[in-house]
């Protein structure tokens, strides 16, 4: 009874001496940083457009990189390369989003594409012969791809015809 009494006793003081009335001690040191996890992704190809004959349009399939992962849920916009002029004369480059519309004396065309979560297909559809179509318009035409994670599309009101816009965004979303 003598050493239950005292095992008690010493069980008793153990445990009320855990409490956390003193004073705080010092911070600990910064854990180690995280992994940066890719939300969007950009990339760019030169392409040449080549006519088919047999649904009368110009299409070419560009191959989305394996180092991106897409998936089938996720959004992928296009912006064709423009170059325009500064007040000074200097090139500068200019992205338009697409579809892209372009009115001629022949009628209008407009650049269209269509995505799977492995490639892209950019489509010239027109409403007239495009067997002709001046070769500024199909060759050497530079496009830049963004990938966008479906959660990021709803979780924000991003203006998608502003790519600055669309690339703040990412870069806000990847921060949270």
């Amino acid at each position: 009874m003598k050493k239950t009494f005292i095992l008690l006793f010493l069980a008793a003081i153990t445990l009320s001496s855990c409490s956390n009335d003193g004073p705080q001690g010092p911070q600990g040191p910064q854990g180690p940083a995280g992994a940066d996890g890719l939300i969007g992704s950009t990339f760019e190809k030169t392409v040449n457009f080549q006519y088919l004959q047999d649904v009368g349009l110009h299409s070419v399939i560009v191959d989305i990189p394996n180092s991106i992962e897409v998936f089938p849920s996720d959004a992928v916009l296009v912006y064709r390369l423009e170059i325009a002029q500064d007040n000074n004369g200097n090139d500068i480059d200019t992205w338009s989003m697409l579809p892209q519309n372009f009115f001629l004396n022949e009628g209008t065309f407009q650049y269209v594409f269509n995505h799977s979560d492995v490639d892209v297909e950019l489509l010239i559809d027109g409403n007239f012969d495009l067997s002709n179509l001046d070769s500024g318009f199909t060759q050497g035409q530079t496009f830049r791809f963004v990938v966008i994670p479906s959660d990021a599309v709803q979780a924000s009101n991003i203006d998608f015809t502003d790519m600055g816009a669309v690339m703040d965004a990412l870069n806000n979303y990847k921060t949270k």
